[in-house]
């Protein structure tokens, strides 16, 4: 009969129902990609599909979320985070990325929020009073104190972990598939399945591994 202990040493992976909100629920995956964004931030509305359909083409990633709302997108940057985090706090990891998504598409961006009476999906009573509270703004601000304690300052910025080496990336703007890969190669070298660290990132894509 086959052993279903623990190997002693071994360290248990699991994955939090957040925040912060992981995407896709993928345990053992070996890099993490933590995306910093603004609700009412143009170049993340275009890059966060992208960003998400690269994520599920490479099975050894997943993506965290950072809120970072910027002080000249609110009120509404913040009001548009704790949207999001109260559909996930009432529906799930789904209804969260769901929201996200559906922000992004709907918002007019640069801190003009949605239009008119627009309102997000499912507004049942448990989210209208999760909205009403205060636990998830403090969600948004906390995120964005350590978004800040670590120098992150603005939006989109990409923090690149892999969980064998330990080593840390940041990228800030824009990065696109192949600066991604090449990236994580970065953060491999050393290790038995990496890569030479000789890799270098495309010309125009600041960060080192640390």
């Amino acid at each position: 009969m086959p052993n279903h202990s623990k190997t002693e040493g071994a360290v248990e992976t699991t994955l939090s129902p957040g925040p912060p909100w992981i995407y896709p629920p993928r345990a053992d995956a070996r890099f993490t990609i933590a995306l910093y964004a603004d609700l009412e931030c143009p170049h993340c509305k275009a890059y966060f599909p992208a960003l998400k359909a690269w994520i599920d083409r490479h099975p050894q990633v997943v993506l965290h979320w950072r809120h970072l709302p910027l002080a000249f997108h609110e009120p509404v940057a913040t009001e548009l985070a704790v949207m999001a985090e109260c559909a996930g706090t009432v529906g799930g990891p789904d209804a969260f990325w769901n929201s996200v998504t559906w922000i992004f598409e709907h918002t007019q961006g640069d801190g003009r929020g949605l239009p008119g009476e627009t309102t997000l999906p499912g507004m049942t009573p448990a989210l209208l009073e999760c909205l009403d509270g205060s636990a998830t703004i403090e969600t948004v601000r906390t995120q964005a104190r350590q978004a800040a304690q670590d120098g992150i300052d603005a939006t989109p910025t990409l923090k690149m972990s892999d969980k064998n080496t330990g080593k840390e990336m940041v990228l800030s703007g824009v990065v696109e598939g192949d600066a991604l890969l090449s990236a994580l190669d970065l953060l491999a070298a050393g290790d038995d399945l990496g890569t030479s660290p000789s890799t270098e990132l495309p010309a125009g894509v600041a960060g080192k591994p640390r």
